[in-house]
């Protein structure tokens, strides 16, 4: 399908024509979890947005390394750069080493992202693995003029920085009014201005996670690693960095600010930020008692749940909205979504039993213009699976006989709402995923309505009208066809 793609820019603040820098090969880098705890709602979102986006790139041709990076040292509890290092604070508390914390949560992590059916990237590069890069990095800043040494940590010097090139662009954030509206935090006196922030930080004697370095054993601080490892894996200029809207400022601010400290340019051609997603419409917090895990929405543990949600509904609801949009989880939608995605792949299911006519009258170009229009504008999602969702309704008629398609179309039609529904989407039908169970489920099914349909023809009505009552006891709808049947569960 030809069209260009457009992505909004959240540097420029417009949608683009996105060109990539060596077509077809594209660099994509996106901050992936802090793995300190178990994955999460707020997990989930940028995930998927950014899957999504893998898999479209991929479909239209480009060849993608696709970079997440994995934080396991520098990210402090209050801030870049005060409070303790979360993974090691979580060590502490249940005696293991650092990494042994990071190994259980990074496998649940992708235990999680499975189930999401979200596709792992090319790279997948821990910070604590980069510390030599990093360490370089802030060499090449200091060389440059916009860094300086304070009792054995680094510091980025955002005001002489900020005389040369933008500070604050991507946020828009204004030097003046961080300078008016930044508080001097406890421990940061070592600082010349309370918005600078940490290139390196000199481990205190508690502190488990250290290196050494030119200027003290200690650690990174957040931001560089980013800086580090895309550097190291796409090259100084590559083409798409993304992430989630909570971490425009300050973790890629100061990413931009240490690139162009470090290289004279910015290193990032397109960013982009998906929006943060809400529960009933309050943002999620421990505190709130809201705060939702993927294992709680999967088995429906949580209090706030009526019930438990499949991994491919969390998918589906997170796709029916577009990437840029709040997203409010609650039960009501959740369920809906449930349906919906339930819909479509009952629909994907009956195109395998379509019959091809001599003629058509339905017009399959419809199809692939709607779906692929809506994804080149910015990956617009939900507008994608509206149109899906307009085919349903034609493929049901179809099946029905009120509408004929003819060989020809039927193979477009196939390859084209198969291809948008579980390769670009991502969706998968769990109930017959490699699933034994499942699948012996179906075949039994199958063999009692093969005997109902013996029983009709015996005008054995009673038992016929039995196995089909009772298997609507137990949620198993049966659609009587002129040349068979058909089912699904409720």
């Amino acid at each position: 399908m030809e069209g260009k793609l457009q992505i909004y820019n959240t540097l420029t603040r417009k949608k683009e024509d996105f060109i990539p820098i060596n077509p077809p090969h594209v660099g994509l880098y996106v901050c992936g979890p802090t793995v300190y705890g178990d994955p999460h709602l707020g997990h989930a979102r940028p995930a998927i947005t950014f899957d999504l986006l893998f898999r479209y790139l991929k479909n239209r041709g480009y060849k993608v390394r696709y970079v997440r990076n994995i934080t396991d040292v520098g990210h402090l509890e209050n801030d870049a750069d005060s409070g303790d290092d979360k993974i090691g604070k979580k060590a502490r508390l249940e005696e293991l080493e650092p990494m042994e914390v990071v190994q259980y949560y990074t496998n649940r992590y992708h235990d999680a992202m499975k189930l999401l059916n979200v596709l792992p990237p090319s790279i997948e590069p821990h910070a604590s693995g980069h510390i030599i890069e990093q360490i370089d990095l802030v060499k090449k800043i200091q060389d440059a003029g916009f860094a300086y040494e304070s009792q054995g940590s680094i510091y980025f010097d955002v005001e002489a920085y900020n005389r040369k090139y933008p500070y604050g662009k991507l946020s828009g954030r204004i030097l003046d009014d961080l300078q008016a509206n930044t508080r001097e935090l406890d421990g940061q006196s070592e600082k010349r201005n309370s918005f600078d922030f940490a290139l390196w930080k000199k481990a205190q004697p508690e502190h488990i996670m250290r290196w050494p370095s030119p200027w003290s054993d200690g650690f990174p601080g957040w931001h560089l690693e980013c800086s580090a490892m895309s550097t190291k894996y796409l090259g100084e200029k590559f083409d798409i960095h993304g992430g989630g809207m909570d971490l425009m400022f300050p973790h890629h601010e100061c990413e931009i600010a240490q690139s162009t400290a470090a290289l004279g340019h910015d290193s990032v051609n397109y960013w982009m930020h998906n929006n943060m997603l809400t529960i009933n419409g309050q943002k999620m917090g421990k505190s709130l008692g809201n705060f939702i895990t993927l294992e709680e929405l999967f088995n429906g543990s949580h209090k706030l749940l009526e019930q438990a949600y499949g991994p491919m509904t969390i998918r589906f609801f997170t796709l029916q909205a577009h990437y840029r949009s709040t997203l409010d989880f609650s039960n009501e939608a959740l369920q809906a979504a449930e349906k919906g995605l339930q819909r479509l792949l009952t629909a994907a299911n009956t195109l395998s039993k379509l019959k091809a006519s001599d003629v058509s009258t339905v017009n399959v170009d419809e199809l692939e213009t709607g779906v692929f229009d809506a994804l080149n504008d910015d990956l617009n999602s939900p507008i994608a699976i509206s149109v899906l969702f307009d085919w349903v309704r034609n493929i049901n008629s179809i099946y029905d006989g009120k509408e004929k398609i003819s060989a020809a179309d039927l193979e477009r039609l196939s390859s084209i709402f198969n291809t948008t529904v579980f390769e670009i989407l991502g969706l998968r039908d769990d109930s017959i995923a490699g699933d034994t169970k499942s699948n012996l489920t179906a075949d039994l099914i199958n063999m009692l309505l093969n005997i109902r349909m013996q029983a009709k023809a015996n005008k054995d009505f009673a038992t016929s009208d039995k196995i089909r009552d009772e298997l609507n006891k137990i949620g198993v709808i049966v659609k009587d066809r002129k040349d068979g049947f058909d089912w699904e569960i409720a």
